[in-house]
């Protein structure tokens, strides 16, 4: 995140002595995800973040990859993914590659016994459905359908959660999630075409210092295991901290749409990218204006990546017989396009109420026993024309 914020107690410069009221020193700690290079938090905690009492076992949830190669275009049911109380359970994984993990999290309950910790990945949680609070040492985030949730690799949390009828698209990414350099100048400021600004992102608030100690379990991630770790202070002790490094919350709602004469390409969609990977909100805007514009978009040749896109809400012009949740996954190597009878339904229309989000990683995914579990069978045939095949027949 681009944004440089100062929130709570700090040192008029950085690496120097600061004592607590007691006398003791406030422990600094640089959060960052590159090394010494990226962007990055200089925090403060009452204790040492280093204090581990002791830890468990580590468990696999490395997700089981029953497709390794893959060259047809298939649909998979989201909704369908089985509800879990357990928030790292309710985590499915759905596709892979060496850049990203994809999936969908159906948890019904909140988790306040443990913190969660991924040291593999930053991660967007995409909430379809529910709404609640992100807790983090940085403060909390309230969030809602429609939000996107960006959240540093080795950031600990937690999650509340209001209901049980949760659903959360995530992607895992190995490489910092960022939103697209064409959009910000050289200060690194939004700019004026860019589709949303400063003003847009949801940032954390109500900064908490915990001063606790006992034992405080954090579940973290590293390489497909699970390691549970008991601390013995609370990791939320932080009296404040200053920096471009922390978790932002923000609304499909507010991404504000390009629009122009003819069809344009997917890029104007861009909402963020990562490693050979981007993503894309697609809202409800104006259609093309030109007076024989046809709004639909053309058959592309798929070459240079995957393309997965989660359907939100709405009618998406392109697509025959979409629900909610739905995903489809065309791979590179295929052409691909409109299904039958949306260009010609398309022309006239003035505008589109669609929601979506699109996934395009550059390199292929590989296919989980989850995903297979949801899969839609026979989705490659859904651009059969009946017409042509009665004639042929």
């Amino acid at each position: 995140m681009p944004i440089y914020r100062q929130t709570g107690l700090i040192p008029s410069k950085r690496h120097i002595v600061f004592r607590q009221p007691n006398g003791s020193l406030y422990h600094e700690e640089l959060f960052g995800t590159e090394g010494f290079s990226g962007v990055s938090s200089l925090v403060y905690h009452l204790y040492p973040p280093t204090m581990v009492k002791d830890h468990g076992k580590p468990y696999s949830i490395r997700p089981e990859i029953a497709i390794e190669d893959n060259l047809y275009n298939r649909s998979f049911m989201g909704f369908e993914v089985e509800p879990e109380d357990d928030y790292i359970k309710s985590r499915k994984v759905l596709f892979v590659n060496d850049d990203l993990n994809i999936g969908i999290a159906s948890p019904k309950k909140s988790f306040n016994n443990y913190f969660f910790k991924n040291a593999d990945a930053d991660e967007m949680l995409f909430i379809h459905r529910g709404s609640g609070l992100l807790k983090t040492m940085y403060g909390s985030i309230h969030f809602e359908y429609g939000d996107y949730i960006i959240i540093p690799r080795g950031t600990v949390y937690q999650i509340d959660f209001k209901d049980e009828n949760n659903k959360i698209l995530f992607v895992e990414s190995f490489s910092p999630i960022e939103t697209p350099a064409r959009y910000r100048n050289q200060y690194g400021q939004f700019m004026e075409n860019s589709p949303f600004c400063e003003r847009d992102f949801k940032l954390p608030e109500n900064l908490i210092t915990y001063d606790e100690k006992g034992e405080f379990l954090i579940n973290i991630k590293k390489r497909g295991l699970i390691y549970p770790y008991t601390f013995q202070t609370h990791p939320f002790d932080v009296v404040g901290y200053d920096g471009c490094s922390y978790p932002y919350a923000f609304s499909i709602f507010n991404f504000e749409p390009i629009t122009g004469r003819i069809h344009m390409p997917p890029p104007i969609h861009q909402q963020f990218q990562g490693r050979n990977f981007v993503i894309c909100s697609f809202v409800p805007r104006l259609y093309d204006y030109h007076p024989e514009a046809i709004p639909a978009p053309y058959h592309h040749s798929n070459i240079d990546s995957d393309e997965l896109l989660y359907y939100v809400d709405g009618d998406f012009m392109s697509r025959n017989n979409i629900k909610q949740g739905q995903i489809t996954l065309h791979p590179g190597g295929l052409t691909h396009g409109p299904h039958p009878g949306a260009i010609e339904r398309s022309i006239g229309k003035k505008e589109t109420n669609e929601l979506a989000v699109m996934i395009d990683p550059f390199n292929p995914v590989k296919m989980t026993t989850e995903a297979l579990k949801i899969e839609l069978k026979d989705y490659y045939k859904s651009w059969q024309v009946e017409e042509t095949l009665a004639v042929n027949s």
